[in-house]
């Protein structure tokens, strides 16, 4: 349960001074919060050092943040902002803040670098490229915004979301590291947009990483160029054979590592298997298996060699994103073609492999900028299989619709009354849809609708490769929007569907469970929960949404993630908030969907009732435990 009205909390100040600090007890320290600070060292260092090194410089600036004797000077005002108040955590942590900014300043033509300004000499991985696992797309835009500030603007922010301090302890620690301006630091930090939800994502994680070959044929040949004396004349011979732009067969994928025929076949252009146009009309299956092999560049066998390549070894220059639970690995075998063609100033391929779906893209002018999308889409019917991502460009969305779909239109969740605007189709592709998902205020939600003989169905954009089904209604039987009715159901409640982005999301149900008459005749109030099912069958993420009479937008009381509440296998929800009335008044409203008998409050506040709506006198800022008992017995705890 939260509260409508809950202020933030800070730990408070830390004290001016501290006792000393024994080499050991900083050891144990470092032991004990590794992960957490290379992962600040990491968010510190500037994104121009490449993935890879980042990794590794990481590593060794927290490797290298023990004090040098035996024992340390007084604690600082620094350094007295230690974690759970360890003065040992707080000294290692301003050395390893104090370092990372130091190893993003420029060399200078005079005097001696620094030790950080230097690539790492330990740790080292020979042979392989390390990097930390790729977020979505919230994580790379965060990861563009980070390389645009400042050293000590990156560590403020770090120390901010990280670490959860205070402006006044974070002035301290960047005055300790040597900051001249913390102030402007800090001011300069407030430009990121609502950003700390994402640093304990995987894709600022050094500690958990994936690894690739280096460049496997350069090693060898390396190697007998210290033998023979021929090797120049090979790499100008290899040099010669490129094409004009830069690219050779492969385009921009990794060296090739395996040699076994399954993988070979796997990545020959001639192999692609192609559906016929008219298959999917007869076929007993209505999913991306019938669709057929559509755009201007089907027969482009250089495209489409390149796409395999780089599905099953993206290269350095290749920006690879998959969705939550999808692995990265290439295709077992040769994959179906589902496009290839020109769209937005870009050669796009979509290819399936029988559960996982990958986008390939790259600039139609220039060899640089190549992109590799892969989404699980295992398990997908004829509504999951309506529509895939094609192109994002200036905000505008094109899919890629199923043989099936008749017409396609732009829909705005916000506003019902406006009704649909048609999108063109040609040869599957739609018109651009104007995407306002993540712009604040939150005044439009553009979804994408799509009507084959069988109904019409609603598509929500959440940032991957496959749009999200809406739905509504109780699960188990819920029924996709259409009609004014649905609509108006998921009028207050769109802006919500940010909270599931970049999640795996294939379908997301909105159920207003209850209704609940407001204390002092204030009118009546909806509960409604919307639940997000993923396509790994895992990571659920549910919404428990409050909306008093006049509001325009649903008010978030409760939130859980992979939790059985308000799905298929256990339909029970029980969410609670504090409410205040027009005569100043706070309670407790509290609602249970139709399976719940009683409802019963403990904690901060007491109270039962004898149905599945509770409303009680509370005092601002109150907490309390809800439980609810249901028809057969059971009970539901309330959702938090």
């Amino acid at each position: 349960m939260q509260s409508q009205d809950a202020a933030a909390q800070s730990p408070a100040p830390s004290s001016p001074a501290g006792p000393a600090v024994d080499v050991e007890q900083a050891e144990a320290a470092l032991v004990e919060h590794y992960a957490r600070l290379v992962r600040l060292a990491y968010l510190v260092l500037p994104g121009r050092m490449g993935r890879t090194r980042r990794v590794l410089t990481a590593h060794a600036l927290v490797q290298r943040a023990l004090p040098r004797g035996r024992a340390d000077a007084p604690l600082i005002p620094a350094q007295s902002a230690g974690r759970d108040g360890d003065p040992g955590y707080a000294l290692v942590r301003l050395q390893v803040v104090r370092s990372a900014l130091e190893a993003g300043l420029p060399l200078r033509r005079r005097g001696l670098p620094k030790r950080s300004q230097l690539p790492p000499l330990l740790p080292q991985v020979w042979g392989l490229q390390v990097f930390p696992r790729p977020g979505g797309a919230d994580e790379l835009a965060l990861d563009q915004r980070l390389a645009a500030l400042s050293g000590p603007a990156r560590a403020a922010h770090a120390l901010r979301g990280l670490e959860r301090l205070p402006d006044t302890d974070v002035r301290r620690v960047l005055a300790g590291a040597g900051v001249e301006d913390p102030d402007a630091a800090l001011t300069e930090a407030d430009s990121v947009p609502d950003p700390y939800r994402l640093l304990e994502s995987p894709e600022f994680d050094p500690c958990s990483l994936q690894a690739r070959p280096t460049d496997l044929l350069r090693r060898r040949r390396h190697l007998k160029a210290g033998l023979v004396g021929a090797a120049a004349l090979a790499v100008c011979g290899a040099l010669l054979s490129l094409p004009g732009d830069g690219w050779g067969a492969d385009g921009p994928a990794a060296p090739p590592y395996a040699r076994n025929p399954a993988a070979q076949a796997a990545l020959d252009p001639e192999r692609l298997t192609r559906t016929p146009a008219s298959a999917w009309e007869t076929s007993a299956r209505t999913d991306f298996s019938v669709w057929p092999a559509r755009g201007t560049l089907t027969g482009d066998r250089a495209l489409l060699r390149r796409a395999l390549a780089v599905w099953a070894r993206p290269g350095e220059g290749v920006t690879a994103a998959a969705t939550p639970g999808t692995p990265t690995g290439g295709p077992a075998g040769p994959p179906r073609l589902l496009y290839a063609g020109t769209v937005d100033g870009a050669r796009v391929v979509i290819l399936y492999d029988g559960w996982r779906l990958a986008r390939y893209a790259e600039p139609e002018q220039g060899a640089r900028g190549a992109a590799l999308d892969l989404a699980r889409v295992d398990g997908a019917g004829r509504a999951g299989a309506s529509a895939v991502v094609l192109s994002r460009s200036d905000g505008n969305v094109r899919f890629l619709v199923a043989p099936w779909v008749r017409e396609a239109a732009r829909r705005d969740l916000r506003d019902p009354g406006e009704g649909a605007t048609a999108l063109p189709l040609e040869d599957g592709v739609t018109g651009p849809l104007v995407s306002g998902q993540g712009r604040e205020p939150c005044t439009a939600w553009h979804a994408l609708e799509l009507t084959d003989s069988t109904g019409t169905r609603l598509f929500s954009d959440l940032g991957e490769l496959v749009p999200a089904r809406l739905t509504t209604g109780r699960p188990g039987k819920v029924k996709d929007v259409s009609g004014e009715k649905g609509l108006r159901a998921w009028e207050p409640y769109a802006c919500s569907l940010a909270a599931m982005r970049s999640a795996g999301v294939r379908s997301v149900n909105a159920w207003a469970y209850a209704e609940q008459p407001l204390p002092g005749g204030d009118g009546e109030a909806e509960w409604l929960c919307t639940r997000g099912e993923t396509w790994r069958g895992t990571g659920a993420r549910v919404l428990a949404q409050f909306l008093s009479p006049g509001a325009r937008y649903g008010a978030v009381a409760a939130r859980a993630e992979d939790a059985p509440a308000c799905g298929e296998r256990q339909p029970d929800v029980l969410a609670g908030v504090l409410w205040k009335s027009a005569g100043g008044s706070w309670y407790l409203l509290a609602a249970g969907s139709d399976g719940v008998e009683s409802v019963k409050a403990t904690g901060g506040i007491e109270g039962e009732a004898e149905e599945r709506l509770l409303s009680v006198r509370a005092e601002k800022g109150a907490r309390a435990d809800l439980t609810g008992t249901l028809e057969d017995g059971g009970s539901v705890g309330g959702l938090r």
